[in-house]
């Protein structure tokens, strides 16, 4: 018999990827052609993304500018689509380039197709995230 995951086992193996800052190990849980929404990006920051490769080039250089030490909260949960998850978290750490605390909340839609993320929808505080950074983008 196959052991096939849950969508909220896989929305959590994801999470533990992020956390572990592993960006590479995270974006080849996705499908190819991925597609990630961020609704309430600020100015200047993509509000989609498209593909597995271009993803993996927007997160890549995260870590060295956003250090996530821990979830405080997940809350994971399946809906009447097996292939979809839906997860309240938030994540505890530091920017690196001026110490400011990071403290964010995230509610993350997640959809399945074939084990990998086809459709990532991610919603946060665009304003926090801005204060925090200060003025630091990682995606240059």
């Amino acid at each position: 018999m196959e052991n096939k995951q849950t969508a909220v086992q896989l929305l959590r193996k994801s999470l533990d990827r992020f956390l572990a800052k592993d960006m590479k190990g995270w974006s080849e849980l996705c499908d190819e052609n991925v597609v990630a929404e961020f609704p309430f990006a600020p100015e200047g920051s993509p509000s989609r993304i498209e593909g597995r490769v271009a993803l993996y080039e927007y997160l890549k250089n995260y870590p060295s500018f956003i250090d996530v030490r821990k979830l405080p909260t997940l809350k994971a949960y399946a809906t009447d689509d097996p292939n979809v998850a839906i997860a309240e978290w938030s994540a505890s750490g530091v920017v690196i380039g001026n110490g400011n605390p990071y403290e964010m909340s995230y509610a993350t839609f997640v959809t399945f197709r074939d084990g990998r993320i086809l459709v990532y929808r991610e919603y946060w505080n665009p304003i926090a995230f801005l204060a925090a950074m200060a003025g630091n983008r990682f995606d240059e």
